[in-house]
């Protein structure tokens, strides 16, 4: 063979693959997807010491939403095992010595196994719905249920937490569980376990498990045959109902009333229950107690006038009347001109609308306008650029346009120095406002050097000082000058003061004569702040329920087979609660609408505190009031309650002078007068 020299090959250094984490409760290592996973290897190899340490890490594990038993196969099937145990143990009472002597060491660890084993399911399905359907869905879900309820008593603690755990896994089944008939054996129905779960065990979390799983199954409208008047959990739900400060408990109760009394034939044997109107009450209570309110107030008086309790001392300026003269005898445009002038001033930010502009313009020259022809809003407009050449008319964009002239604004009148005005010669000084009160001061003195020696009046104002010498007259003055500070407003004085009409004048010289302004009228209501939290509105659901119950036939007609000694519309005492004969109701029925409506007409005045955000829910609380309202209102109006008709057949039999009988006519109020009346002397003649 020919020679042949070695091929050339390349080395590579293969990178070396990470290894995998095995750090204990690393959890990416225990939670991996395949049916060799550590913890669930550990379940299955019968070795206590791995056992236990798979159920810490599952216990670990099972809070988190993350967690799902797909994930890892054959979990699920083997959680069941333990729960299993101890259910076929406690079925062969192998536990019943259990709280004398002490068991085995092995069956203790495997009862706490059978306890984590629930706990584990419990909390992986309340945390991941995920987990609830693969418990549900499991084959070995509802046996496994009903012989914990069957075989497991809560005569321990172990027994009442392994319970607490079944009844919690079975909320997840009871909305679409059916109950067997009641012919069927009872060991393939939930029913009487908890029923008597909920007659027999003190513990709370125990019997809230147990009614939430009866209110679940008898919502379902499948199982409205097994619901009893005299059922066992609507005894404990009544029982529990006044614990109003334990608002899960309380929570329940109402819930699984709702359901019980969702179911026609129950809310109607309810109504002859002997708690019926306590629980009606309490149902009430219930609602009040979670009750948000805050308090309004709401004036209902007329309205107020108000103006500043101090004078605005910057204003817009005003045309005085020697201007306006001056502006009168001007042709336009130059009058135009002259007039912006004096009312408005440049202002690079200034903004004024050009219906403004044409407003005052027309404001001030319509009434001479027979001298000069007046000037059309668009003339007027373009004027301005002419006065104020960097002023620009504009139209502002926007829903409406708004059109303006921007970089002019209308001239301020500052008046703060009016209280240093001089008022010499009675207010006839012309003279403009001084600066300060010593300029005043020096002002007044001018006035009063002119004054003879041997005195005169003191010309301010109105002031009705006799005559005073010269020299008197000086420090006498000195009374009216104005303070050099104003006057300090007192914390508690409010900025506005509160005038008795609009056309009040303000301010006035002395203001102790001002009227007093009306009253301030106001009404303090509550008002709801917020919607009623789940518990109220299921008690408001029972209540209504209760209420259609008992006023299903209040608006019928009165009988008509009675004669009332002639008064066909009255109606006696014991017939304002009745129903009548011809409704096509038993007489049991009866009796429980005329129960139902004497328990509402109790708890009118809590029902008046109630209040509610929603219109219609609100409304029917004002329905549940008005019908008690109208009851009674078709009793006042009936005319005459059986004591009248006693007496007006003894006027009838007995009467003998006309006259007394007229007289004691004219006694009866005035809601039965007419009738009683008209009707005796029909009878009697």
């Amino acid at each position: 063979m020919a020679y042949r020299p070695p091929l050339l090959t390349t080395t590579h250094t293969a990178l070396a693959r990470p290894a995998p984490n095995t750090t204990d409760d690393y959890e990416r290592w225990y939670t991996e997807a395949s049916p060799n996973n550590r913890m669930l290897l550990s379940l299955r190899s019968g070795i206590p010491s791995e056992i236990a340490w798979a159920f810490d890490r599952l216990c670990r594990l099972c809070n988190n939403e993350q967690f799902l038993f797909r994930s890892i196969p054959g979990l699920t099937n083997t959680l069941f095992e333990w729960p299993e145990w101890y259910i076929a143990q406690n079925a062969a009472d192998s536990f019943k010595l259990s709280s004398l002597f002490a068991m085995p060491s092995s069956e203790e660890r495997k009862r706490r196994h059978g306890l984590e084993a629930l706990c584990i399911m419990r909390n992986a399905a309340a945390v991941n719905d995920a987990n609830a359907e693969e418990l549900v869905n499991h084959r070995k879900a509802i046996h496994l249920i009903l012989s914990a309820l069957h075989n497991v008593q809560p005569d321990s603690d172990e027994n009442v937490e392994f319970l607490l755990y079944v009844t919690d896994l079975f909320q997840y089944i009871a909305p679409t569980y059916t109950l067997p008939p009641a012919s069927a054996p009872q060991t393939i129905s939930p029913l009487l376990p908890l029923l008597d779960l909920i007659r027999r065990t003190p513990n709370r979390s125990l019997i809230v498990s147990s009614l939430t799983c009866l209110y679940l199954l008898f919502s379902n409208p499948a199982n409205s045959s097994r619901l009893t008047a005299n059922s066992p959990a609507l005894s404990a739900s009544l029982l529990y109902l006044p614990l109003l400060s334990d608002r899960v408990l309380v929570d329940v109760c109402i819930n699984y009333l709702y359901a019980h009394l969702s179911h026609p034939s129950m809310a109607k044997a309810f109504l002859h229950h002997p708690d019926m109107p306590s629980t009606l009450n309490l149902l009430v209570t219930q609602m009040l107690s979670e009750q948000i309110e805050d308090t309004v107030s709401i004036d209902i008086g007329g309205p107020t006038h108000t103006a500043p309790a101090q004078a605005v001392l910057i204003k817009d300026h005003e045309l005085s009347k020697e201007e306006l003269d001056g502006l009168i005898a001007l042709p336009e445009p130059q009058r135009c001109y002259e007039w912006m002038k004096l009312m408005f001033v440049a202002k690079p930010d200034g903004e004024l609308t050009q219906v403004d502009f044409w407003n005052l313009y027309k404001d001030v020259f319509v009434p001479y306008q027979d001298q000069y022809h007046l000037l059309v809003a668009s003339d007027v407009i373009k004027n301005v650029n002419v006065v104020f050449p960097q002023a620009q008319a504009m139209v502002l964009p926007g829903p409406p346009q708004k059109f303006v002239v921007r970089g002019v604004d209308r001239r301020k009148d500052d008046r703060s120095n009016e209280r240093f005005k001089c008022l010499w010669n009675r207010s006839e000084c012309n003279s403009p406002p001084s600066s300060s009160a010593s300029e005043l001061y020096e002002h007044i003195l001018e006035h009063i050097s002119s004054v003879e020696e041997h005195g005169q009046n003191c010309s301010w104002a109105t002031c009705p000082r006799e005559p005073l010498p010269k020299l008197n007259l000086r420090a006498h003055v000195l009374t009216h000058l104005p303070s050099v500070q104003p006057p300090s407003k007192h914390p508690t004085q409010s900025d506005t003061i509160t005038l008795p009409s609009p056309q009040h004048v303000y301010p006035v010289s002395n203001p102790t004569t001002r009227p007093v302004p009306p009253l301030k009228t106001t009404l303090s209501v509550k008002k709801p702040v917020a919607d009623p939290p789940s518990s109220s509105l299921t008690a408001l659901l029972c209540i209504r329920i209760l209420f259609r119950i008992s006023f299903t036939s209040v608006e019928a007609a009165p009988r008509v087979d009675a004669d009332h000694f002639g008064f066909p519309g009255l109606i006696e005492e014991d017939e304002g609660m009745e129903a009548p004969e011809d409704s096509g109701l038993s007489d049991s029925e009866q009796e429980g609408q005329r129960r139902g409506r004497r328990a509402f007409s109790r708890i009118r005045r809590l029902l008046e505190g109630v209040q509610i955000r929603d219109e219609t829910l609100m409304g029917w609380i004002t329905e549940m009031i008005q019908s008690q309202s109208q009851s009674q209102s078709r009793y006042r109006a009936s005319g005459l309650t059986r004591a009248g008709s006693c007496l007006l057949l003894w006027l009838v039999t007995f009467y003998n002078e006309r006259p007394v009988c007229i007289k004691i006519c004219y006694n009866v109020s005035e809601v039965v007068r007419g009738t009683f009346y008209n009707t005796f002397w029909k009878v009697a003649n």
